[in-house]
């Protein structure tokens, strides 16, 4: 038997900056996960780097530590997780990079959790407890007498309803004020979608049925964050206009009751065929909607799998700017029709349109795509240090671009379009908003630029000499293993007699 009190989640930061590097706001995995397990009479802390620092000394009086990892951040989430196994402590992780890679996973905790858990996460922590059942616990991936299990999928969560309020005063650092810590407050109405494009591990990991939380349940995080003193909110679904009649249901319910913070979410360009829910966002006070534009070359979109054409995108971003919407738009560059001329096009089109914000993003085959399987039997990925996944490194092989010309373009194009000359157009327009919008991205692309030159010339050197040139994987966590010598020479903690400080 093992008594379990005290748990601790921990969500590793990214390894580079990113546009949401000063909004910083958590995933919702560990905080629901957390929720659930804090119902049931546990004690409960969530580490969320991005938003505060990792307190080594309270992580290590954890009976287990669950720790969160997509794949940009696993490098890291395994080298923290070395450390706390070497101290003792049991740690399973969880989220889209090891539920496709549990194997590799397991060479660093002892447990996986595959997918969604949340109808899993309490029978797991009480096989914990009693140490048998581990074999009923479905997506769980575990070691037993040498030998790897990998238990039956967990499927999906069976009724969202019973999805927990998130409980973010958990968060490190964040306690009672953390919806007025939050810049935006995450809220989750839905998970899914059917699409499946190429490149995206969605479908993968949530599946590609839409399944919905019910309005009531919506509304009671809306009024907790108003009653908590909370501004803005991110509807975090993949698609947040899945089904056009029930949110137009949700908007109409948050217009009655004055519930109309300024919001954002993630929307297809389909949006714009439908003027009631136009009218209706636009009323309940819509901000910003982040779409998934992708490209503006044909034969790109219909590589993607997307489902809508350069045309479907005009025409939503003209009627989204009709209705004063703005417009973030996340573009995917690199793929096997792509050429340089693309990119240069594509930022042509950004601001030719007004795009009020955008993402120059480099095709990455992230493990539980079809493009990642594809990639891997033709052998064109480059490189499998995972902290370069993360969608601005160039890690497989295009093929109408070198390596450097990918890379270095996708820089100018950020440049191009986060100018001075782009900021002063709106300044004379008085847009202040867009302007530190534009000034943000402008800062954040030197800084990547700067802190990301020795990876630039890497891309050189390959694009010269080929795959003979190796880039080595980046440690990540070299901070931790610091603080923890620091801990372990202090006294504070006694380490099992096998342990070896690396």
């Amino acid at each position: 038997m093992k008594t379990i009190k005290k748990i601790i989640f921990i969500e590793t930061k990214p390894p580079n900056f990113h546009i949401f590097t000063k909004s910083a706001m958590p995933r919702l995995g560990t905080i629901l996960l957390g929720t659930t397990l804090k119902q049931h009479g546990y004690e409960v802390r969530s580490y969320i780097e991005s938003i505060g620092e990792l307190d080594l000394k309270d992580v290590l009086t954890a009976d287990i530590v669950g720790i969160s990892s997509i794949t940009s951040t696993s490098i890291r989430s395994y080298e923290i997780a070395d450390i706390l196994r070497g101290a003792g402590i049991t740690v399973f992780m969880g989220g889209p990079h090891v539920t496709f890679m549990p194997d590799e996973a397991l060479e660093h905790c002892d447990y996986v959790m595959r997918g969604e858990v949340d109808d899993y996460i309490l029978e797991f922590v009480k096989a914990l407890e009693t140490g048998e059942g581990f074999e009923n616990v479905h997506g769980l991936s575990y070691r037993q007498g040498g030998e790897v299990f990998h238990n039956k999928a967990a499927g999906y969560c069976k009724d969202m309803n019973t999805i927990p309020v998130p409980d973010f005063t958990m968060i490190n650092g964040l306690g009672d004020k953390a919806f007025k810590k939050f810049s935006i407050t995450p809220i989750m109405t839905s998970r899914g979608c059917p699409y499946d494009c190429s490149f995206c591990s969605v479908t993968s990991m949530f599946g590609q049925k839409y399944r919905f939380r019910d309005k009531s349940r919506v509304i009671e995080e809306l009024e907790r964050n108003r009653e908590c003193g909370g501004n803005w909110v991110f509807f975090y679904d993949d698609n947040f206009m899945a089904n056009r009649a029930r949110t137009k249901e949700l908007l109409r319910e948050m217009i009655k009751r004055g519930l109309t913070p300024k919001w954002t979410a993630q929307v297809r360009v389909e949006i714009a065929k439908d003027e009631e829910l136009l009218q209706l966002m636009k009323k309940a006070n819509c901000y910003i909607v982040y779409i998934g534009l992708e490209s503006i070359n044909p034969k790109t979109l219909e590589l993607y799998n997307k489902g809508q054409t350069v045309e479907d995108i005009e025409k939503c971003i003209k009627i989204l700017h009709k209705y004063g919407i703005r417009i973030h738009g996340m573009f995917v560059l690199g793929s096997d029709h792509d050429t340089t001329d693309t990119i240069a096009e594509t930022v042509k089109f950004a601001k030719k349109n007004n795009l009020d914000s955008v993402q120059f993003l480099i095709l990455t085959p992230l493990p539980g795509t079809s493009l990642h399987d594809n990639f891997k039997k033709e052998g064109r990925i480059v490189s499998y240090d995972w902290s370069l996944y993360d969608a601005h490194h160039v890690v497989y092989e295009p093929k109408l671009m070198t390596y450097y010309e990918l890379q270095s373009n996708i820089i100018s194009a950020a440049k191009d379009f986060y100018s001075i000359n782009q900021i002063l157009k709106r300044a004379v327009k008085f847009d202040l908003f867009n302007v530190a919008i534009k000034t943000y991205g402008r800062s954040l692309t030197k800084m990547w630029e700067a802190k990301n030159r020795p990876f630039v010339e890497y891309t050189k050197s390959l694009t010269k000499y080929g795959r003979t040139i190796e880039l080595s994987a980046k440690k990540t966590a070299e901070d931790i293993k610091e603080k923890f010598k620091e801990i372990e020479l202090s006294g504070a903690i006694v380490l099992p007699k096998s342990h070896k400080t690396t």
